[in-house]
């Protein structure tokens, strides 16, 4: 199966874009309206700095620009969004309070430790071969 690596760069890119631009729906959705929610727009301030860091870190890590520290911000916004309960006990975020529900499978929580854990590994691995960062990596060693 030694084969596959070759495809390695080309996937781990469209892997990046996909997840990128997913992420960046979630926060048009919260900023602009677009695409459609049933939830509408963000008008508190929580709402709208989730949003922004969503677009801007979605379209960043999509098109591999900054990648690692637009990474590191939106898997931090992830382990949030999982764990954030209001002080009046009420959950906001998607982990309720009960041991029993704590896994993601029953709070619906699997979409934020997908992204999480995602953006995590995006940390270390890097923006990989077919990146924007890549790209001006190799024109300043170029030029040096």
């Amino acid at each position: 199966m030694a084969w596959l690596n070759r495809y390695a760069d080309a996937i781990y890119c469209i892997v990046r874009l996909t997840i990128g631009l997913m992420f960046a729906c979630h926060g048009g959705q919260k900023i602009f309206g677009f695409p459609p929610s049933e939830r509408g727009l963000a008008t508190n301030p929580t709402g709208l700095t989730v949003g922004w860091i969503e677009l801007s870190c979605g379209f960043l890590i999509g098109f591999g620009l900054l990648t690692r520290l637009a990474a590191f911000i939106a898997s931090g916004e992830m382990a949030v969004a999982y764990f954030l309960t209001s002080f009046s006990g009420k959950v906001i975020g998607h982990a309720p309070t009960a041991l029993e529900r704590f896994l993601p499978i029953l709070n619906k929580g699997e979409l934020p430790v997908l992204f999480c854990f995602i953006f995590f590994f995006t940390v270390f691995y890097g923006p990989g071969r077919w990146s924007i960062d890549a790209l001006m990596g190799k024109r300043s060693t170029s030029l040096s």
